[in-house]
């Protein structure tokens, strides 16, 4: 079960705007603004947000997920060292 302060904090980690995650989803700012400061979630507003998050390197931590007795948690997916080659890059030379 995702919290307010989770779901805002995912969203600050990738440095989205509410505005924007609005415009993603779907969702009103409104009921955004309001999941973001609620210590109950709407769990139909909490899932719309958190399949828009984790495609964007949100992972979402349940309490005690990673360290015993620690609380619920965000953390960013780390990179692949491997992002392919940059579309500046292409050419017929390395088309495979």
């Amino acid at each position: 079960m995702l919290t307010g302060t989770q779901l805002r904090a995912g969203r600050a980690m990738i440095g989205l705007s509410v505005e924007e995650l609005a415009d993603m989803t779907g969702i009103s700012i409104h009921d955004i603004q309001q999941a973001e400061g609620a210590t109950a979630v709407d769990q139909a507003v909490a899932e719309r947000l958190r399949l828009a998050l984790e495609p964007k390197g949100v992972v979402f931590l349940a309490a005690g997920e990673d360290n015993p007795g620690a609380g619920p948690g965000v953390r960013l997916r780390t990179r692949s060292s491997d992002d392919g080659i940059r579309p500046q890059n292409l050419s017929s030379a390395n088309d495979g």
